[in-house]
């Protein structure tokens, strides 16, 4: 029997499932855990620890084992991506006009037009200590974790829910899978039509792996006649001049396909659809402005029939 919960945290509508034969108590409590990993990792948040060591910044300050694992993902990200996926822009960000959680954004921003920063991948002038669990941030520097957030928290609760049964955990498109269904039965999910968000595009047959979605078409809004949205170059520090509206990933596990899908967004279609089919890991759909859905060369295995 398939139990499931659906709530919000993060800034997004939050979808966990497990399959078992008896409710497991435990799905009562992510809410909770979602609710403590925001408080520590959500730069909205004033008391959050994000918030307290981008203020302390040019200060060793000392950090939870969920900061220390989650920023650990984020240099993993980082060196990955070629430094394209980077949790430093931070100001770029809020230049941009994206400076309040996405909610409250009005849809016209107020906000003079972005400047450009000379923040391109400069994780190496953080200093960390991981036995100490201390981080000392460069003075004019200031972090956002954003989807590497959401993704490594979906992969902490599949985890935990596994035990259980085979869980699904669906953090705003960041989706951790801990184990095919009963059967070797797949997780079927659906990749949304963003031009008609009432309607999947394709029914993706999902085994043990994780999925995520990046693009343009929902987390955007209007500065100086431009549409701006949430994903920052670090080359510019602007939001991302691409051809692709949304990307969808198939990988290993969510931290992969998050990273993988922003760098491809970032990248442009043609270098992104090159990058990823040097990789036989990953699997990917790229949609763009026009309609039109360019599918990788794996992908095909994921689709349902």
């Amino acid at each position: 029997m398939l139990h499931q919960i659906e709530f919000r945290a993060m800034g997004s509508q939050i979808f966990v499932a497990v399959e078992s034969p008896s409710y497991p108590i435990e799905l009562e409590h992510v809410p909770n855990w979602f609710e403590g990993w925001e408080d520590s990792l959500s730069r909205f948040r004033p008391k959050s620890e994000l918030s307290k060591v981008n203020r302390e910044a040019g200060m060793p300050t000392k950090v939870s084992k969920t900061f220390a694992d989650v920023f650990e993902t984020a240099l993993y990200a980082e060196q990955n991506s070629g430094g394209l996926v980077t949790p430093v822009l931070l100001d770029a960000i809020k230049e941009s006009g994206y400076d309040r959680d996405f909610d409250l954004l009005p849809l016209q921003s107020d906000k003079i037009c972005p400047q450009t920063f000379s923040s391109q991948s400069r994780l190496d002038e953080v200093v960390w200590d991981a036995e100490r669990s201390t981080i000392c941030l460069p003075p004019d520097m200031h972090l956002d974790f954003g989807g590497t957030a959401k993704g490594w928290a979906a992969l902490q609760a599949a985890e935990r829910l596994g035990k259980y049964g085979p869980a699904l955990v669906n953090a705003g498109g960041d989706i951790a899978i801990s184990h095919a269904r009963k059967n070797d039965e797949p997780w079927l999910v659906g990749v949304a039509n963003p031009f008609n968000r009432s309607e999947n595009l394709e029914i993706l047959q999902l085994p043990l792996c994780g999925v995520a979605t990046s693009g343009r078409d929902k987390r955007r809004w209007l500065q100086d006649d431009r549409w701006n949205h949430h994903i920052i170059d670090p080359h510019t520090s602007l939001p991302a001049e691409t051809d692709i509206l949304t990307v969808t990933v198939v990988a290993s596990s969510v931290i992969e396909a998050e990273l993988a899908a922003k760098t491809i967004f970032i990248s442009g279609v043609q270098a992104g659809l090159a990058w990823l089919d040097e990789r036989s890991d990953l699997a990917g759909i790229l949609i763009l402005e026009n309609g039109e859905c360019l599918y990788s060369q794996r992908m095909e295995e994921y689709l349902w029939s």
